[in-house]
């Protein structure tokens, strides 16, 4: 586990702090661990057995727990299941396979494999945008429906905030906490706590440090099922700009919408993707 952590004592504190949020789950949950090629996944559970399955994926350095405030809508209308993407730090295997291979995809085709899953609707940010148009784009057919929030591999990667956030760490815990806001975009009272979770996560994870390779305009012209694109005008880890333009142009069927003043990290968007999600 050290593997992706400074110290098996950061392990620590990032999986306790972890189990304490999964306990304020706001419905009821199942948690299933699957076997798979690169090692056990965590997946939370939950919404009636017999509902259409939603998959949510979340981002780098983040969890399932991420979706605690969508949850509670989303699974009363879908089986949800919330995987821990692994190399993260969640409850599944530390495994990091390439990004430029067919591993993740592969990886995927074992989780929904022990899920019983053929075909889905995904909801994935970020890293997990990355992941579930990757496997959109390898497996034709098997995602029906794709809400994706500020996701990678799209508009370019940006890194001018590094400099910046190299200086900060001079300044110790306030410039770990000033850097956390900055990225993030989590800069109101209201998201004080999300906040606290970024810091403590990133204070002891090795987060993965390879550029998302970009995904060709050949290959998301392939996307064609009905997609939701969000993204936050104030991102600074992507270009947002450039990442609605591409998916505009390439899957012109896609909803897109570019929220002002928001950064990376988008919040209060629960109504918006049920209702896509929803649409018949």
């Amino acid at each position: 586990m050290t593997t992706i952590y400074k110290s098996e004592t950061g392990a620590t504190l990032v999986r306790q702090r972890y189990e304490e949020l999964l306990k304020t789950w706001p419905v009821p949950a199942e948690h299933v661990r699957v076997p798979t090629r690169e090692g056990e996944t965590f997946v939370v559970v939950s919404g009636p057995p017999d509902a259409p399955p939603l998959l949510l994926l979340h981002g780098s350095g983040a969890n399932s727990s991420m979706w605690r405030g969508d949850i509670a809508s989303w699974a009363t209308h879908f089986r949800t299941y919330v995987v821990d993407i692994i190399g993260e730090p969640g409850g599944s295997a530390p495994s990091r396979p390439p990004l430029d291979s067919d591993r993740l995809a592969l990886w995927l085709d074992d989780v929904l494999e022990a899920l019983g899953l053929e075909s889905i609707s995904v909801v994935a940010t970020s890293l997990g945008g990355w992941v579930a148009v990757d496997y959109a784009i390898r497996r034709p057919g098997r995602i029906t429906r794709l809400a994706l929030l500020c996701p990678g591999g799209i508009g370019p990667q940006q890194f001018g905030w590094l400099p910046k956030a190299l200086l900060l760490r001079l300044f110790g815990s306030r410039g770990v906490r000033h850097t956390a806001r900055m990225v993030t975009g989590l800069d109101s009272p209201e998201t004080e706590g999300a906040l606290d979770d970024v810091v403590l996560t990133f204070n002891q994870f090795k987060p993965r440090t390879e550029r998302l390779p970009v995904f060709p305009d050949e290959a998301l012209r392939t996307l064609t099922m009905p997609m939701l694109l969000i993204v936050g005008d104030r991102d600074l880890m992507f270009d947002s700009a450039a990442t609605a333009e591409r998916i505009s142009r390439c899957v012109p069927t896609a909803t897109v919408r570019v929220l002002p003043g928001v950064g990376h990290a988008i919040l209060g968007q629960t109504d918006t993707i049920e209702r896509f999600l929803r649409a018949e």
